[in-house]
C-alpha cells in the first residue's frame, strides 16, 4: 500500500466544492467524516443532485440540508433546511483554525448527527430529528461563509441500521486466545471504556513493590513500572519501600493521584501529601499541592468548610476515561525509555519463529491495553507465575508496533504507512488481544489509505474479523465502482473468499466498461488462475479438461455467479462465438443462459420478463468510451478535454490547463506543447534530446490531470511538416508520471513516411485494460535525420479508449 498524500482543498467564501465521488450510496442515508480549519462556517450542504460551485443557500428552491458548524462568528451550530434555519445551539461543534480537525456528519432517515473526532459514530455532540424528513439527499457539497475554509481528507461512508453502535462492534469484537471457552467476557467488554490504571490501584494482581507505611506496618502494594515513569521512587535496591512516618491516608492520596490523574485529602494533610509527593519527585502533584494551599491562604473561611481538598491532574475531554496513560501524572519519555530499557520487566515475551528474539514489557502496561492479557496473567493460567510466554502465529514486527503503541499511546506512521502488510498485521494482533483503541485507529488509517491497489489484501484480512464489517462493506463497495481496475491490474482478486466475491458480483455499485469483463473475472476466479486471461483461454483447456478438474471445489460458486452475468448485453458477434464455444457444451449453466442471451437479441422487449429483469439491463459505467473512428476525428481524448469535456465548444485544451503536455526539450518556437493537441497542420514541431541515464532520450508526455485516467485501446500520431521520420518509438502509461509500462513497441516501424501523414494503431494485450493518469510517446532509436537524428518530430497526438 502506497503512503498517500494528504489532499487539501480551499473554499473561498460563498463557493461551493461539488465532486462526483462525494455522495452517499443510498439516498437519505451515510455519513460524511472529514477535516476542516477554519475561523468560522465550516459548511456542508446535502442535496439530491449536485449543485452550483457559486453557491448562495438563499437562492436555492430545490429541497437540501444545510450543517454550519461555528456560525455566527465560530460561536453555534446551525441547520437549515431549504434556507430556513431549524436548529441554532450555542457553543457546539465549534471551528480551529490554527489546525484541522475532525468531524462527522450522519443522515438518516432525517436523523441528522453530528461529531467530532476521528472515528465516526464515536464523540457525539448534537442529534436532530426531521419531522418531515428528506429521504432523497444524496450529494454532499463543501462549502463556506464569509472567510476561507480548508478541507481534507473528505471520506463518505455508508450506514447500517444500527450506524451508532457500528463502532462500539469495532471496540468490543470478539477475542482470541481464550483457553476457556465457556467464561463469558460480555461483561468486561461492557466495562473497557472505564477499564484503566484505577482497576490496579492498592491491588495485589501484577504488584511488585510493597510500602510498608505507618507504626501498624500496613502493607500497600503498587507497581514498579507505574511509579518509576511517575516519579522518582528507590526501586533498584529493594521490592519493600519502607514509609514508617507516613499514614495510609497520605500514600493513598499519592497512589490514586497516580494511578488515576485525581484525589482526595483532607486540609490538615495537604502539607504532609506535598512533602511525600516532593520526595519521590512526583511534581504535578507537587504543583497542586501549592496551589490548594495558596488557595486557603487567601481565602481562611475555607479552613472552617470540613470538606476535603480535591487535585485533579489536567486533561482533554479526547482523553478523559481513555485507556492508559492518558490523563495521567506519566512522563511520556520516561515510560517509553522503560519500554526500551527493559527496566522492571517482569516478562519475556518470545515470538515462535522468531530466531531467538525476547520482548521484555510489563504485564501491567500490557493488561491496561489487553483484556485477555490481563485475564492471562491474573486468572490462574500458565503464564500467570511464569515469567516466560510464548506467542504463536504472531508477526514480531507487528508486535513489536503493539507494544510501541502501548508505551506511547499512538502509532508510528512513517512505518505502517510505509507496509500495508504491517497494517493488516496490527490490525490482526489488535483484534486477536482486543486493544481496542489499536484497532481503531488500524481502521481509521485503512480507510484512509484505501485504495484500488490496496482493496484485495485489506479484504483477506478484514473478512476473518467480524469487527471489519463495516470496511469489508467499504472494501466491497469500492472493488465494485473499480472492477476493471480490481481484476486486471493484479489477479489478487482469484484469492478472495466465495462470499466477498460473490457480494462484488452482485453489487449494486459494480461498475464496468464491458459485461465480458465479469464473465472473465468469474472464470479466473473459479480455477485461482495466477495469469491474466479471458474466456478464449478457458475455452481452450476444456478441450482436454473437464470443469470439475479445472474448478475444483469452486465449480459449484461459478455456477451460482455465472447467473449474474449479463449476458444479454453482450454483442451479438460475440454471443455467437459463445454459441460455439467448449464451455458451452460442458457448463449447462452457461448453455441455457447463452441461448437465453441469443434469444433475447433477436426478440428484444416483446416479452414482459426481459424488461423487468436487471439481466437484461446494462450496467452503468464510471468510464467513457471514446471510439476511434478515422485519422483526425473529433472522438478522442485531447478533443474531448477541449470541450471542457462535452459542456463547450472547443479550445485548445493546453490553452484551457484541462491537460498538461510536456517535452523532453524546453519549450521554444518549434518545441510548443499546445501543437500537439491543436488541429491544425504544423510545418515543423519537434522534441529536442536530454540525457537520461546516460542515454538520449525524446519524448512527448501527456497528463489527463490528477482526476482524470484513460485505459487506452487505440491512438494516433501525425508526421510534421519535415522529412525526419520516426522508426523506433514506444507508446507508454503511467499513473504516477515516474514508473512506466509499455503500451505498443514500434520496432522499424516504417508506417510513418510521409510529410502531414497521420497514422494510427491499436493497444492490444492486459496493459490495454489499465488505466493511466499519463501517456508518452518516447524514442527509442535515431529517426531518418541525419544531422538531428534524436529530433522527435510529430505535430499531433491523440488518445482513445475508456475515459474516467
Amino acid at each position: 500500500m502506497e503512503k498517500k498524500e494528504k489532499k487539501f482543498l480551499t473554499v473561498a467564501p460563498f463557493e461551493c466544492a461539488w465532486r462526483n465521488d462525494l455522495k452517499f450510496r443510498e439516498a437519505g442515508r451515510g455519513c460524511v467524516a472529514f477535516e476542516a480549519s477554519a475561523h468560522n462556517d465550516v459548511t456542508l450542504v446535502f442535496r439530491e443532485n449536485v449543485g452550483s460551485q457559486h453557491y448562495h443557500y438563499k437562492r436555492d428552491s430545490t429541497p437540501h440540508y444545510t450543517v454550519i458548524l461555528g456560525s455566527h462568528r465560530n460561536r453555534r451550530l446551525k441547520i437549515e433546511v431549504c434556507g430556513k434555519t431549524v436548529v441554532d445551539v450555542e457553543g457546539v461543534g465549534l471551528c480551529c483554525s490554527s489546525a484541522f480537525q475532525s468531524y462527522w456528519i450522519s443522515i438518516y432517515d432525517g436523523l441528522i448527527s453530528v461529531g467530532k473526532g476521528r472515528y465516526p459514530f464515536q464523540n457525539l455532540v448534537f442529534q436532530w430529528l426531521d419531522s418531515n424528513p428528506n429521504c432523497s439527499v444524496r450529494y454532499i457539497g463543501l462549502s463556506s461563509w464569509d472567510k476561507h475554509v480548508g478541507y481534507r481528507n473528505v471520506c463518505v461512508l455508508p450506514l447500517m441500521h444500527n450506524h451508532i453502535s457500528l463502532w462500539k462492534h469495532v471496540d468490543f469484537g470478539k477475542y482470541a486466545n481464550e483457553e476457556d471457552g465457556k467464561e463469558d467476557m460480555g461483561n468486561e467488554c461492557i466495562g473497557y471504556e472505564k477499564w484503566g490504571l484505577e482497576n490496579f490501584l492498592e491491588s495485589w494482581d501484577l504488584s511488585d513493590v510493597l510500602f510498608v507505611v505507618g507504626s501498624e506496618e500496613r502493607l500497600v502494594p503498587a507497581h514498579k513500572i507505574i511509579l518509576a515513569a511517575s516519579g522518582n521512587f528507590p526501586l533498584s535496591s529493594s521490592d519493600v519501600l519502607e514509609l514508617k512516618g507516613v499514614t495510609y491516608p497520605v500514600i493513598h492520596a499519592l497512589l490514586e493521584y497516580i494511578y488515576t490523574g485525581r484525589t482526595q485529602i483532607s486540609e490538615s494533610q495537604l502539607s504532609s501529601l506535598r512533602t511525600l509527593g516532593l520526595q519521590f519527585e512526583v511534581m504535578p502533584l507537587v504543583k497542586h499541592c501549592d496551589e490548594a494551599m495558596d488557595r486557603f491562604k487567601l481565602n481562611k473561611k475555607l479552613f472552617d468548610s470540613g470538606k476535603g481538598v480535591e487535585l485533579e491532574y489536567p486533561t482533554t475531554p479526547t482523553h478523559h476515561c481513555r485507556a492508559f496513560p492518558f490523563g495521567l501524572p506519566v512522563d511520556m519519555q520516561r515510560l517509553k525509555h522503560l519500554h526500551l530499557s527493559g527496566d522492571y520487566s517482569d516478562v519475556n515475551m518470545c515470538i515462535e519463529g522468531s530466531n531467538g528474539l525476547v520482548f521484555r514489557p510489563h504485564k501491567i502496561i500490557l493488561s491496561l491495553w489487553s483484556v485477555p492479557f490481563a485475564k492471562m496473567f491474573t486468572n490462574g493460567m500458565c503464564e500467570t507465575n511464569s515469567s516466560e510466554v510464548l506467542l504463536r502465529d504472531v508477526s514480531s514486527e507487528a508486535f513489536k508496533g503493539m507494544l510501541e503503541f502501548m508505551y506511547g499511546g499512538e502509532l508510528n506512521l512513517e512505518v505502517t504507512m510505509g507496509s500495508g502488510a504491517l497494517l493488516l498485521q496490527l490490525l490482526l494482533l489488535a483484534d486477536q488481544f482486543g486493544v481496542t483503541l489499536l484497532h481503531q485507529e488500524c481502521c481509521k488509517i485503512l480507510l484512509e489509505c484505501l485504495s484500488e491497489d490496496s482493496v484485495c489484501p485489506i479484504l483477506q484480512v478484514v473478512s476473518s474479523i467480524p469487527s471489519c464489517k463495516f470496511i469489508e462493506e467499504t472494501c466491497e463497495r469500492k472493488f465494485s465502482m473499480h472492477f476493471d481496475y480490481c481484476t486486471t491490474a493484479s489477479i489478487d482478486f482469484v484469492l478472495l473468499d466465495g462470499t466477498i466475491f460473490s457480494n462484488i458480483i452482485q453489487h449494486p455499485d459494480l461498475t464496468v466498461t464491458s459485461e465480458e469483463k465479469v464473465l472473465n473475472a468469474i472464470l479466473m476466479w473459479g480455477m485461482k488462475s495466477e495469469d491474466l486471461y479471458g474466456w478464449e483461454v478457458v475455452d481452450e483447456l476444456m478441450i482436454y479438461s473437464s470443469p470439475e478438474h479445472l474448478f475444483r471445489e469452486r465449480l459449484q460458486p461459478v455456477h451460482d455467479l455465472l447467473q449474474f452475468v449479463r449476458f444479454p448485453t453482450l454483442p451479438c458477434s460475440l454471443l455467437k462465438k459463445l454459441e460455439m464455444s467448449n464451455i458451452i457444451r460442458k457448463i449447462p449453466t452457461f448453455n441455457s443462459l447463452v441461448k437465453e442471451a441469443i434469444n433475447y437479441n433477436k426478440q428484444g422487449f416483446t416479452r414482459p420478463e426481459f424488461e423487468k429483469n436487471v439481466r437484461f439491463q446494462h450496467r452503468r459505467s464510471s468510464y467513457k468510451e471514446l471510439q476511434y473512428i478515422r485519422d483526425g476525428d473529433s472522438n478522442g481524448v485531447l478533443y474531448f478535454a477541449g470541450t471542457s469535456y462535452g459542456e463547450h465548444q472547443w479550445v485548445n485544451p493546453v490553452l484551457a490547463k484541462t491537460i498538461t503536455i510536456t517535452t523532453s526539450s524546453p519549450p521554444s518556437r518549434f518545441t510548443d506543447p499546445k501543437v500537439l493537441a491543436s488541429r491544425t497542420y504544423q510545418g515543423t514541431s519537434f522534441a529536442g534530446p536530454r540525457m537520461e541515464d546516460g542515454h538520449n532520450s525524446s519524448w512527448w508526455m501527456v497528463d489527463l490531470g490528477k482526476d482524470h485516467q484513460l485505459m487506452c485501446h487505440y491512438y494516433t500520431l501525425r508526421q510534421d511538416g519535415s522529412r525526419s521520420y520516426i522508426r523506433y518509438w514506444n507508446l507508454q502509461g503511467s499513473l504516477d508520471g515516474k514508473t512506466w509500462m509499455n503500451l505498443r513497441v514500434h520496432e522499424n516501424d516504417q508506417t510513418v513516411c510521409k510529410p502531414g501523414q497521420f497514422a494510427s494503431w491499436p493497444i492490444i494485450g492486459p496493459n490495454a485494460l489499465l488505466p493511466f493518469r499519463f501517456f508518452r510517446v518516447v524514442l527509442t532509436g535515431p529517426t531518418t535525420d541525419v544531422s538531428n537524428p534524436w529530433n522527435f518530430c510529430i505535430c499531433l497526438l491523440e488518445l482513445y479508449g475508456y475515459f474516467h
